[in-house]
């Protein structure tokens, strides 16, 4: 069998790999035990069969090794092609050549490789491959050219990959994709091509993508997305565009979406929540909209969202305000992640209210001076984030201070404001500290009750004096009269000798009033 590999191989190879192939049959020729030489600087183990050379400083890739190894990492060493030796590895089922010095990979260089799933081919310095690059590779499953040279891909270059799924092409410097280039990747599932020189989605190539659920096409340099840009992605659920340059997004850019569940428009140049371009998106669970220009969160800013679950605003520069109502489509909202916004001050009250679900928020590194009760219910969180704020502790956060208490999970909180309470925990100060005085609940209600009382019982008072005060005005009148009366009939004088007998005085006793007097002649009285 051996003679009969060799030739096959040999014919297309010069007499340098004739040679290489010469020695290693000579080795075969010495059994198997012969082979299983491992290179200094490299670990080596046949029961696992997985060999590992590690910063080896190898130049050239290893032939001694057992040919049986399933796994074979040669990572960061200084391997600067592949060569004939490759075919003495028909068994492996993982290969990583990652960080090496590769420029170009030979024709037909995993011819023998049928077996293998993985093939790890990042960083290094490879400019470009051809539809034969990969022939052979019938089973591979994941190939990994990330942070490599390639500038562009033509027609039909992974045709030669059947059960590829999962493909990166991130940090290259491809600025053209051929219509066709992804034919033949019916079963890719995963496709990177982030950090790249794109300057348009190139829609035509992924229409051939009908299986794809991951597409990362971020840090490019798209500034427009255009109707229908993902057409033919009927199946995606992840799309990755941050960092892409996008400063505006048409109107059904993102039709044909359906089952889209995460979507990353961090990083870009939008002025305005593109609030109608999303409200297709009605299966979305995680959005991440961070790092870019607007200023306001508006009211139903998200509307239609009504499965999101997770939404994360990081690094927003012009950010200030989220206004009430801004989450109101959104009832199943579970996480919400605002930080690292230096301008964001005001969150409107009952904002975060409304939002059944809603255990996990996060406000830390913003511009928060204060925060009301009614922005959210503090409650029924699990995990409540507001540190690093230029927060203001008093009297308005005394509810704020009694939650910390209660929830060992939430982060403490500094004061940074006023300067006698300035780097103190928020949940060790009291009442007193914060400038206020913590009435009991109960006693407050008590005291509120009396009060409305007092205030309904005057008011029923007034009302009938004022509704009787003809009557009492007549009644006073009979008062004062009969009273006057009564004080005439006191101080009227004593005059006839009844009154004297009355009082008990004799008539003889009574004085005489002075002549002089009243001028009357004094009346003679009798004795009987």
């Amino acid at each position: 069998m051996a003679p009969v590999c060799f030739g096959r191989y040999a014919a297309p190879f010069a007499y340098k790999s004739l040679m290489v192939v010469l020695i290693a049959l000579l080795l075969l020729g010495s059994g198997a035990a012969a082979l299983a030489n491992c290179p200094s600087g490299c670990s080596c183990n046949d029961d696992t069969l997985v060999v590992v050379c590690q910063e080896s400083r190898l130049d050239v890739l290893p032939i001694a090794l057992n040919p049986s190894i399933q796994r074979l990492i040669i990572r960061n060493n200084k391997i600067k092609t592949i060569d004939s030796s490759m075919q003495f590895y028909a068994e492996l089922q993982h290969l990583d050549l990652s960080q090496n010095h590769l420029v170009n990979i030979p024709t037909k260089s995993f011819s023998y490789q049928r077996k293998l799933q993985e093939l790890h081919l990042n960083s290094n310095k490879i400019s470009s491959v051809s539809n034969s690059t990969f022939q052979g590779l019938n089973s591979l499953t994941v190939l990994n050219l990330k942070r490599n040279l390639l500038e562009e891909l033509t027609n039909g270059v992974f045709a030669t990959l059947p059960r590829l799924e999962e493909l990166n092409l991130g940090q290259n410097r491809i600025s053209r994709i051929e219509p066709t280039a992804f034919a033949g990747l019916s079963a890719l599932r995963i496709l990177y091509l982030d950090d790249n020189q794109l300057s348009s989605v190139p829609t035509t190539s992924f229409s051939l993508l009908g299986s794809l659920a991951e597409l990362h096409v971020g840090l490019n340099a798209f500034s427009i997305l255009p109707d229908d840009a993902f057409a033919g992605l009927n199946r995606l659920t992840v799309l990755d565009l941050n960092g892409a340059g996008l400063f505006n997004i048409s109107e059904n850019a993102f039709r044909g979406l359906p089952g889209l569940r995460s979507l990353n428009l961090s990083g870009n140049r939008l002025s305005v929540v593109p609030t109608s371009q999303l409200s297709g998106l009605t299966r979305l669970e995680e959005l991440y909209i961070g790092q870019n220009d607007f200023i306001t969160l508006e009211s139903n800013s998200f509307h239609g969202l009504k499965n999101l679950k997770l939404l994360e605003i990081i690094g927003a520069p012009q950010l200030e305000r989220i206004e009430k109502g801004a989450f109101e489509d959104n009832v199943n909202l579970e996480t919400v992640t605002f930080i690292i916004n230096k301008k964001l001050s005001v969150i409107e009250d009952s904002t975060l209210l409304g939002l059944p679900k809603l255990k996990h928020v996060s406000l830390r590194d913003n511009a928060i001076v204060s925060i009301s009760e009614t922005v959210f219910i503090g409650k029924e969180l699990k995990q409540l984030d507001l540190s690093d704020n230029p927060i203001f502790c008093d009297c308005q956060l005394l509810w704020l201070q009694e939650l910390l208490k209660d929830k060992s999970n939430f982060t403490q909180i500094q004061c940074a404001a006023p300067e006698h309470m300035k780097d103190k925990y928020l949940k060790l100060l009291t009442a007193d500290d914060l400038g206020c005085v913590h009435h009991d609940t109960r006693q407050q209600t008590i005291i509120c009750v009396v009060v409305v009382a007092s205030v309904a019982m005057l008011v029923t008072l007034v009302l009938i004096l004022y509704r009787y005060r003809k009557n009492m005005q007549e009644k006073l009148k009979d008062y004062k009269w009969n009273k006057g009366r009564k004080n005439l009939e006191y101080h009227k004088p004593i005059s006839t000798e009844e009154d004297c007998i009355v009082r008990g005085i004799h008539p003889s006793q009574y004085p005489a009033p002075p002549a002089h007097s009243t001028g009357l002649r004094p009346i003679p009285v009798t004795e009987l």
